[in-house]
């Protein structure tokens, strides 16, 4: 399995690699306020797909955080609900107490 993926991922890097000797033309962006930037397209494609990762794991986090609060919550509960079967079968594997008899008044 780890032959597959090395392969596959050696196939990508050969297949970006040769994207990015294609394209090397210069590129202009306009931004606002006049401000103009000429790189070549491979930069700006890398640069814009850098930024789309960044901005996903961004948006992804809260979620992240919200699932690791509640595993440990239901971890603290699993460990709760172990405890209490672990006492439940050690009072069960106590033999019963015999009843309280009280001596009658008179007897005494």
């Amino acid at each position: 399995m780890k032959i597959i993926t090395r392969v596959i991922a050696a196939i990508l890097f050969i297949l970006f690699f040769f994207f990015a000797l294609r394209n090397t033309q210069e590129v202009t962006l306009h931004f606002l306020l006049g401000y103009e930037r000429t790189d070549p397209l491979v930069l700006i494609l890398l640069a814009f797909f850098v930024a789309g990762a960044v901005l996903g794991v961004l948006a992804m986090t809260p979620t992240l955080f919200r699932h690791r609060r509640e595993a440990t919550r239901h971890k603290k509960a699993v460990a709760l609900l172990h405890k209490q079967w672990e006492e439940q079968k050690a009072a069960e594997k106590q033999p019963p107490q015999p009843d309280s008899v009280v001596p009658p008044q008179h007897l005494i």
